[in-house]
């Protein structure tokens, strides 16, 4: 038994997703051994083709699934068009899978503010230097850029840049998968029609 409560052997039982959730990010925290919170987050473009690149999660609450971009890359772009977004969690040590998706919202700048600080200097550094997802002449270029950035800001506090922030995904569906023998394996999903509405639960076929 955990401090939420819940075992593994249960999972399927419980009816709230965020508990189960954070059990499984503890545990994966544990038994991974590389960056258990990276997750694929999945966009569309203009034309509904879709876009999948692994980011890092940065904090999950009942409110949803924090992570941080440039909002002029790729997946910022697009998140701001469409509002929309999906991520998908493997813990290949535990053999579970989360996948999710729902509606987004940006951050308040109170807490884009706080994360930002938090980051190590030169990833703050890099957040000025960097035009995210836009082509570059050369290594050289992005090195001069660090440079030149790491020069006006070497007394004091880095700013956030305006352009940069984090999304929200308010899921209205969390899928929980778990490896079993023979491909028959345990599948449960958690559904809402509104972000702050009730859940209900369906167990699937594997």
């Amino acid at each position: 038994m955990t401090e939420t409560g819940l075992t593994t052997g249960d999972f399927t039982e419980t009816d709230e997703p965020f508990s189960l959730f954070d059990l499984w990010l503890k545990e994966a925290t544990a038994s991974e051994l590389n960056d258990p919170s990276a997750t694929a987050l999945a966009t569309v473009d203009e034309d509904g083709l879709p876009n999948v690149r692994m980011v890092l999660l940065k904090e999950v609450d009942s409110r949803g699934f924090v992570f941080y971009t440039n909002f002029e890359s790729q997946k910022g772009r697009e998140i701001l068009a469409t509002r929309k977004a999906a991520m998908c969690f493997h813990w290949k040590s535990l053999r579970r899978q989360v996948r999710l998706r729902g509606p987004v919202e940006v951050v308040s700048d109170t807490e884009a503010d706080a994360y930002f600080r938090s980051r190590p200097r030169g990833s703050r550094i890099g957040a000025w230097a960097s035009k995210q997802s836009r082509p570059l002449e050369s290594r050289f270029a992005l090195e001069k850029a660090v440079a030149e950035f790491t020069a006006r800001h070497a007394i004091g506090e880095i700013p956030r840049p305006s352009y940069w922030s984090g999304f929200r995904i308010r899921p209205l569906s969390i899928e929980f998968w778990k490896d079993g023998a023979f491909r028959l394996h345990d599948r449960i999903e958690f559904r809402r029609t509104e972000p702050d509405g009730a859940w209900s639960k369906v167990r699937m076929y594997p």
